[in-house]
């Protein structure tokens, strides 16, 4: 495992360089496990509950008996999931204001409130980038720990959007006031922009979780979300938590992709490779 380097603030390209020189070998066991973090996602506007039944329905059925970690939906859907999806996946919605992230922090806590009476096992919310900006550091923390006092044992996924973050170091930051202030995960994108999951981000979030893990103890999982569609973009994301955090990483608790597309493509991999 790569231990993260402490010496400043600077993006260690070297070593992702070598990390994304490693063969990727292929294998249906793979795809498999793949498919075990995949947090199947419909966030239309246009979502009925028909539409999020077809989506709970491919989850329930699986693939070789592997299931998808989670399905992940508007808040108004979080009872009708939970009431139809097997009870080993997660029901995961989005917060109030997604995907902006800039709806008031009174109404995120009363939404977080709401949320844990409700069916939903995990809340994603979006780090406000205006408070960002003007480095309200102080405010995303409070936020971020009202909300998850607000959600009691339920799990917390702060997504940094860090596409629109523009460098490592803005990356890196964000990544330290979401796990100082209590995010069960961190999560690149809401899929709503141009930019979503890329190694370079993926990498600098695992560095901030594994300097935490070793300053507090307390594991903090990684969600790349956005753009990832192919088995290849998978297994290199996975590589990189891998060497990064180690195998206790490789846990649906502790990591999940967000890609709706991908599922279909890994179960078409699979069926390739055999």
């Amino acid at each position: 495992m790569i231990r993260p380097l402490k010496a400043d603030g600077f993006f260690f390209m070297e070593q992702l360089s070598e990390i994304l020189k490693q063969p990727i070998v292929a294998s249906q066991d793979l795809a498999l496990e793949l498919i075990s973090y995949i947090d199947l996602t419909t966030l239309s506007e246009a979502d009925t509950n028909e539409s999020v039944l077809k989506l709970v329905d491919k989850a329930n059925l699986g693939f070789e008996e592997s299931h998808p970690a989670a399905i992940c939906t508007y808040a108004r859907f979080a009872n009708f999931v939970r009431e139809n999806l097997d009870a080993s996946m997660q029901t995961v919605v989005v917060g109030l204001g997604f995907p902006s992230g800039t709806t008031s922090s009174q109404e995120k806590i009363e939404h977080a409130v709401e949320i844990a009476q409700s069916g939903a096992e995990e809340l994603d919310i979006v780090l406000n980038h205006s408070d960002f900006t003007h480095l309200s550091y102080s405010q995303i923390s409070k936020e971020i720990q009202g909300v998850k006092a607000a959600l009691g044992t339920k799990h917390l996924k702060v997504i940094l959007e860090t596409g629109e973050l523009k460098s490592a170091e803005n990356i890196k930051k964000a990544s330290e006031l979401a796990c100082e202030a209590g995010a069960d995960f961190i999560k690149t994108s809401t899929g709503k922009t141009a930019i979503g999951a890329t190694p370079e981000a993926v990498y600098q979030m695992c560095t901030v979780i594994a300097a935490y893990f070793e300053k507090t103890g307390r594991r903090v999982g990684i969600k790349p979300s956005g753009g990832i569609r192919t088995f290849e973009e998978a297994v290199l994301l996975h590589l990189i938590v891998q060497k990064t955090l180690g195998n206790a990483w490789l846990t649906p608790s502790l990591f999940r992709i967000g890609a709706s597309s991908l599922y279909d493509n890994l179960i078409k991999k699979y069926k390739d490779l055999s």
